[in-house]
């Protein structure tokens, strides 16, 4: 029994399996002719683990595992074996491994005597003593006794393992000890290992691992929270919601909108001549980012809420929460437009952050809260926030339901709060159309 038997099992599972050479030789990240030297005999692998995993594609049962490892041991032990003086053969057969280990450790060693030196001929390894080649079989017996004990501790683990489409076996072993370690507090475990040496891994975590890469995120500016959640730190996400999931909708947020060209202004901390010209209301951004500049007296906020989901969110109120407020920004104050005219006031929601309690108001025929948004329905709002007398950095907080779910959504500049200071006795600036330098703007 050697490597022929090996090879005769190998090549039945793989029969059985279906499966060609070219396919198990990819999967074991072998090549074709090496895994046709396994199943002929002509090759060996000097590790179980090529072996295993190949009876792992071939879905072989756990006592079909355990015959392939009884039978690489033998192959193994038998590697390199030659035949004996008399012709007897030293391959180790099934009753030698099945053979007590204790007949192994109760053989007498013969006494060898020496003969004077002049009498006594050279010995080749292929001539020793039938007893002597007795003893070594014993001994080879007993190692092979003790390798197949082993693999029946293995089989116990054998069961529960599987194996994935690209041909990787995950040991029962690993998640068992995963497991203890998990349920045993204060406990040190041993990671399970795959015989290869190699550690596997749950396919459980990397099935809760995938589900959390595929939830649906909202826009960097927003954030879930519960509807009693506190007025949250500036850029601070509130996650009370997450045990329920993100909200069902995405807030995108324009902080500088201009309610007319003539409308914003912004203060800055330099000097007229240094100053670039007034931005067109898309630029705003890169413009505000660019000077450090803060909205003047009032700034215009254009929010866009969607649903995300198949069920529809109720917009039940929208609230203006302070998170400081300072003395007003001692800088210069330039608007971005001249000569626009008189204004026509912009449906909006009006807020005066220095009142006691700031509130929503709607102005120019707005309608008041509740709305509805879902996928295909969306709702804009513009907010328009007024300071005097001091430097205020504020939010919004949406309260939304939908279905049995509800919570809170904060709104603001990409995780910063909105940020709008008084202007009053500062010096103003204007350029006119055609002009490029910025001159002062008449006192009203």
């Amino acid at each position: 029994m050697g490597a022929s038997d090996l090879a005769e099992l190998l090549r039945s599972l793989k029969e059985r399996s279906g499966l060609s050479y070219g396919v198990l030789a990819k999967r074991l990240h072998v090549s074709t002719s090496t895994l046709h030297r396994y199943c002929n005999g002509s090759t060996v692998p000097t590790e179980f683990a090529p072996v295993e995993r190949l009876a792992r594609l071939c879905k072989a049962t756990p006592e079909e595992l355990i015959q392939v490892h009884r039978q690489w041991i033998l192959a193994d032990a038998a590697r390199g074996r030659k035949p004996s003086a008399d012709g007897a053969s030293t391959d180790l057969t099934p009753a030698d491994v099945a053979a007590p280990a204790e007949e192994a450790t109760t053989a007498p060693v013969p006494e060898v005597v020496p003969d004077p030196p002049h009498s006594a001929p050279p010995v080749s390894s292929d001539s020793r003593p039938p007893r002597e080649r007795r003893t070594r079989r014993a001994v080879l017996a007993a190692l092979a006794v003790t390798c197949v004990m082993g693999s029946a501790a293995l089989a116990a683990g054998l069961v529960g393992n599987s194996t994935d489409d690209d041909g990787k076996a995950q040991t029962a072993a690993a998640s068992s000890s995963n497991r203890a370690a998990a349920t045993a507090p204060g406990k040190p475990g041993k990671s399970g290992q795959h015989p290869s040496g190699t550690p596997s891994s749950s396919p459980k975590e990397e099935e809760k691992d995938g589900k959390e890469e595929e939830k649906e995120r909202g826009e960097p500016a927003a954030s879930a929270g519960s509807d009693d959640a506190s007025p949250s730190a500036p850029g601070q996400q509130e996650d009370s919601d997450s045990v329920r999931g993100d909200a069902p909708l995405t807030a995108h947020t324009r902080p500088y909108a201009y309610e007319s060209p003539c409308s914003q202004r912004f203060l800055v901390n330099r000097k007229p001549g240094e100053m670039p010209k007034p931005p067109f209301e898309q630029d705003a951004p890169a413009w505000v980012s660019e000077l450090g500049a803060v909205s003047a007296d009032q700034q215009f906020v254009k929010i866009t809420l969607q649903g995300t989901g198949k069920d529809a969110v109720v917009l039940e109120g929208l609230h203006a929460r302070v998170d400081s407020t300072q003395a007003p920004l001692a800088w210069n104050a330039y608007a971005t437009g001249v000569g626009c005219g008189g204004d026509v006031a912009t449906r909006s929601f009006g807020v005066d952050l220095e009142a006691g309690s700031p509130t929503l108001t709607p102005v120019g025929g707005q309608r008041d809260f509740p709305y509805k948004v879902s996928r295909t329905d969306a709702e804009v709002f513009y907010i328009q926030a007024n300071v005097k007398q001091h430097d205020v950095r504020w939010h919004l907080e949406l309260q939304w339901s939908s279905g049995g779910r509800h919570g809170t959504l904060r709104i603001d500049d990409q995780g910063r709060p909105f940020r709008t200071s008084g202007s009053a006795g500062r010096p103003s600036y204007q350029q006119p159309l055609g002009d490029t330098r910025w001159s002062p703007a008449p006192v009203d």
